[in-house]
């Protein structure tokens, strides 16, 4: 982590000193003129605060205002498919989501094929295979464990396997039932290994489970503050106490774990000129500039671009993703829901 921070000093050195460069040469030429803002529009279920980082930094770089239209996914499949039939009041080029809602949008037809130099060294595990859309981040479950516990423990925690062996350990968790990035691990890990082994996995773990939480940053701080001695959580939640110097050590799960894929998509019937202006935005998503532009707002994603000095930093950049994609209907995640609260969190 030291070495990570270390990367991000450097990079924001590097910005400073070129935003310095670009305001000299600008106040020595006055009669350089700018272009007129060009205005371009995006769908996104990212929260608002991630999407006006995004907007705000890519205009001061290159005078144009991502608009971006902040709905779910299922608004945002309705509005793609509104805007196919030319029933839409105004037509977005570019989509910014989760990989589930990509992928639901490529397969209806919304969406056009896209390859770039950029988008071609992401790892085909993090795009569509007909390119259809392109995955710039993602976030990952992870274990974030008090280092206190850690050292008068000499067994590593680090597998879901040795999770359910582990004896004296105090466990921390969010409700499956209270945010997506958690049910997101269950439906995964029924994906994987099937629903039988999965349940199972987690009526093991149970027992060890201190308190079930309601938000995806409590866990995290509870390990921090030695209340739990570890919790599943989402990495970009762990990052921020790990960098605010909370005493936690990330594990990543060596048997492998869910992560939750944010992607591009450009969307069909958008104007040749706005679907050119999506695909330089994209592509900007996969560089450091743009991953720099979040850490600083405290937005800890992991991009997906190998050749960006922030992938190759670091440390946990292997991480092992579960291989099957956890695609279930809205009925069949209630049944798993169900399922879970019955024969895992309430069983007797």
């Amino acid at each position: 982590m030291k070495r990570y921070t270390l990367f991000i000093v450097v990079i924001a050195l590097l910005v400073t000193m070129i935003a310095a460069g670009s305001a000299l040469l600008s106040s020595g030429s006055p009669t350089v003129k700018r272009h007129p803002m060009q205005e371009l529009t995006a769908y996104t279920s990212l929260p608002a605060e991630i999407a006006a980082v995004l907007s705000e930094e890519y205009e001061k770089e290159h005078n144009i205002r991502v608009n971006f239209v902040q709905l779910s996914s299922e608004q945002i499949l309705k509005r793609l498919n509104d805007q196919s039939r030319e029933e839409g009041d105004g037509k977005a080029a570019l989509v910014l989501t989760d990989r589930e809602t990509l992928d639901r949008a490529a397969a209806a037809g919304y969406l056009v094929p896209y390859i770039s130099e950029k988008s071609d060294q992401v790892a085909d595990s993090f795009r569509h295979p007909n390119r259809y859309w392109t995955g710039v981040w993602y976030d990952p479950v992870v274990f974030a464990v008090n280092q206190d516990y850690l050292r008068t423990h000499l067994d590593l925690p680090n597998s879901w396997q040795q999770l359910t062996q582990q004896r004296d350990i105090r466990i921390g968790t969010t409700d499956f039932m209270a945010a997506d990035a958690s049910s997101n691990l269950l439906y995964s890990m029924i994906a994987e290994y099937g629903d039988q082994r999965a349940f199972e996995i987690w009526r093991r773990i149970q027992p060890k489970i201190i308190q079930y939480s309601k938000y995806l940053h409590t866990p995290v701080r509870q390990a921090g503050m030695g209340e739990v001695d570890l919790s599943v959580a989402v990495l970009s939640e762990t990052l921020r106490y790990v960098h605010d110097e909370y005493p936690i050590r990330i594990l990543y799960p060596v048997d492998g774990t869910s992560a939750v894929i944010y992607g591009t998509g450009i969307a069909f019937r958008a104007s040749e000129r706005d679907a050119r202006a999506a695909e330089v935005f994209a592509d900007w998503l996969l560089t450091d500039e743009a991953q720099l532009s979040l850490e600083q707002h405290r937005f800890y994603f992991l991009t997906t671009n190998p050749m960006t000095l922030s992938y190759q930093m670091f440390a946990g950049k292997n991480i092992n993703i579960f291989r099957n994609r956890p695609y279930f209907s809205k009925e069949e995640k209630e049944i798993l829901l169900d399922r879970w609260i019955k024969e895992v969190r309430f069983y007797e």
